[in-house]
């Protein structure tokens, strides 16, 4: 199967082409950079020429995965839009992929772990997952203040990629496992672990992942 993934999540975006097969094997083909602030601009236009390159078009794609979150409101949101009209076209399916667990993949450690993001207004993104050979095991994940962060994390090794975060922990005396920000080859392995094991979703289903409430994204007027 030619997979599809994209992560518009972040401060700068990627898009990668795999070719996954039987069992969990999943070469990466190419994974193309997307500059930051402009997503909705580039997405579309990327994945056709990153298609063309290697001489595929859009019918040629047998799924997708997709970073649904957590992150900037805006980014998310264009990923998920585009993945969205993609799938419901070419009726392909869909794997939602949460950015904390391509965060804990990421890392070395094959046991309990919490992957972090920055978040923000002096919190963060947290999600505790076990980590195995083969994949990881949500707990759960969500937002914390940065003294919550460190409460939550005993017993567990942090995987961030932040250096300020990963200095913030150090400090607090727990184990770091520092790494480099995941990109679309992450997502893409990970979504065809989903795909196998049926954690699909329609585009009618598909939606982001925030862990803020709408209250917390959103301004509210008059108050």
């Amino acid at each position: 199967m030619l997979l599809l993934a994209a992560d518009t999540s972040g401060k700068h975006g990627s898009i990668a082409l795999a070719q996954c097969g039987p069992g969990d094997s999943c070469c990466v083909i190419e994974v193309a950079p997307l500059e930051g602030g402009t997503f909705s601009a580039q997405l579309v236009p990327q994945i056709a020429a990153l298609l063309a390159k290697h001489g595929f078009n859009k019918n040629d794609i047998g799924g997708f995965a997709v970073v649904a979150g957590p992150g900037s409101f805006t980014g998310v949101r264009v990923g998920l839009a585009a993945i969205k009209a993609l799938a419901e076209v070419l009726e392909k399916p869909i794997a939602a992929v949460s950015l904390l667990e391509a965060v804990a993949v990421s890392g070395r450690s094959r046991t309990r772990v919490t992957a972090v993001l920055d978040a923000g207004r002096g919190e963060v993104y947290a999600g505790e997952y076990t980590v195995h050979h083969d994949g990881a095991h949500r707990l759960q994940e969500r937002l914390l203040s940065r003294a919550q962060l460190l409460e939550a994390a005993i017993g567990s090794t942090v995987v961030v990629a932040d250096q300020n975060l990963a200095e913030v922990v150090r400090m607090a005396g727990l184990p770091v496992d520092q790494i480099q920000p995941p990109r679309s080859d992450v997502i893409a392995r990970l979504g065809w672990q989903k795909i196998r094991a049926g954690e699909m979703v329609s585009p009618e289903a598909l939606d982001a992942n925030y862990l803020r409430g709408s209250q917390e994204i959103f301004s509210k007027s008059g108050s």
